[in-house]
């Protein structure tokens, strides 16, 4: 039995973020693609991910921003948290890896997504450790996150396998030593996960 380092964004869950940002936007050509660019991928969204911005202080910059339409704060944060959606075969899938290994969670994620995710998806919660980038401060594109697993848990690269939408972060874990599935679907992770042999106890 090998241990699972199991994604969370597209591969528990569908993420969209363009709910959010047209959910948010003024009205205007291309106000939501400007709104996408600004707080969903970047640099500010970085430093969210990595525990390095305080999520209020994330949430006040959006809503002083003209490009955000004038809404309470809390209906803003909903906006941002309501950006997941489930995935065909997810919660079947979880089940069938969980007869074979263990999972440990591994995403990059923010406070306030990961407090709606373990509110809204029920098999994310409950599982024996949950490495977050918010937490140790380092993003799964960087050797940084693998490293941080192997000393913390002390385990072998040979018995992990992440499970990852993402091919630098299945690149940051070979660096490691820990081999990777890039998730496409359900059925041919599942398949891809019979040749997982770990070698060490």
């Amino acid at each position: 039995m090998g241990i699972i380092l199991l994604d969370i964004g597209n591969v528990m869950v569908r993420v969209d973020f363009d709910a959010f940002c047209s959910a948010v936007a003024v009205s205007g050509d291309g106000v939501s693609h400007e709104i996408f660019n600004r707080y969903c991928t970047g640099s500010l969204k970085s430093q969210l991910d990595r525990g390095l911005l305080d999520p209020a202080v994330f949430i006040d910059r959006m809503a002083e921003d003209p490009l955000v339409r004038p809404m309470p704060r809390q209906e803003l944060v909903r906006a941002w948290q309501e950006i997941f959606f489930p995935l065909e075969g997810a919660l079947e899938g979880v089940r069938a890896l969980e007869q074979e290994h263990r999972h440990w969670i591994m995403s990059d994620t923010d406070p306030l997504h990961f407090d709606s995710l373990l509110r809204t998806v029920p098999h994310l919660a409950n599982h024996e450790r949950y490495y977050l980038s918010f937490r140790h401060g380092s993003l799964k594109s960087s050797n940084e996150a693998f490293r941080h697993v192997l000393t913390d848990s002390g385990v072998h690269p040979d018995q992990l396998l992440l499970i990852d939408d993402r091919q630098e972060n299945c690149d940051s874990a070979a660096h490691e030593g820990i081999g990777s599935v890039l998730f496409s679907s359900w059925p041919e992770t599942l398949l891809a996960v019979q040749n997982f042999s770990p070698s060490r106890p």
